[in-house]
């Protein structure tokens, strides 16, 4: 039965997960929280039925709240950069410097490049790249400071190079996108490896989130390759508590990390 230990791996450390309102960063949220860490739960949609897709980050933080864990909801529009200085400032406010940040919020819009607006392709790029440099630039200080701190990076295959003949679904800048987050994190993580914080990319294959769905990404052929959306929660975990020394500098699965280090998916909070 799933529940919250308090002094579990994560006792006392401070997470912000962003994009927390639904699918893989909810399932992250609860999965910390899970392991005793105080969790600020970021994203757009503050209540059910403000966005046309399921989840709210009240209502990830009352789950974690009604099973005994703690966590905070700060809404938070990622392409806004005082919003970003706010998500930050309000877990400091609420539980002290942070420990660990999940770069995990995304805008897509799948579009050929022959018709991609210029707006949407600058707000994916604020969103998915500079947001979570942004962001780590805003939590680096105080874990350089004390030398300990994670930084996980969400990716997807999109950031994989297609073969010439894949044909497209307008998947480019979405790839794009992800493929420069790839990048950031080899990058950050050579330079703050000495201070001993890992910063990583895990990808989550196939998730069959609202987001995936309403996009209609699972079909015939591919929906015998769906990850469950613990493995992703579970890999998360697992490149949030371990020395920069041991894992750091990835770019990596979910599935990966669960073969590699033979973990057990845990039920998530009901």
């Amino acid at each position: 039965m799933a529940e919250v230990r308090m002094d579990g791996l994560l006792a006392g450390k401070v997470a912000v997960v962003t994009g927390a309102s639904r699918g893989i960063g909810e399932a992250i949220a609860i999965r910390y929280a899970m392991e005793g860490a105080k969790v600020v739960v970021s994203a757009r949609t503050v209540e059910e039925g403000d966005h046309p897709l399921p989840g709210s980050i009240n209502s990830v933080v009352q789950r974690i709240k009604d099973a005994g864990g703690e966590a905070t909801a700060v809404r938070a529009d990622l392409a806004v950069g005082e919003d970003r200085e706010n998500l930050i400032k309000a877990a400091e406010e609420a539980y002290g410097p942070v420990d660990i940040l999940v770069n995990n919020a995304a805008i897509t819009f799948f579009i050929p490049i022959t018709e991609f607006p210029e707006r949407r392709f600058k707000l994916m790029q604020e969103v998915q790249v500079y947001g979570p440099l942004h962001l780590s630039q805003l939590v680096l200080p105080s874990m350089v400071e004390r030398k300990t701190g994670w930084i996980v990076n969400v990716s997807s295959h999109a950031a994989l190079h297609p073969k010439p003949d894949a044909g497209g679904r307008g998947g480019t800048v979405y790839g794009m996108c992800k493929a420069a987050l790839e990048r950031f994190t080899t990058g950050l993580a050579s330079e703050v490896y000495d201070d001993n914080i890992a910063v990583n990319v895990i990808s989550p294959g196939l998730v069959a989130t609202p987001g995936v769905v309403h996009h209609k990404l699972i079909n015939e052929s591919n929906q015998d390759r769906v990850t469950p959306v613990e493995h992703m929660s579970e890999a998360c975990l697992r490149l949030s508590y371990s020395p920069a020394a041991e894992v750091s500098w990835r770019i990596t699965y979910a599935d990966e990390m669960i073969a590699e280090f033979n973990l057990v998916p845990a039920d998530l909070l009901a």
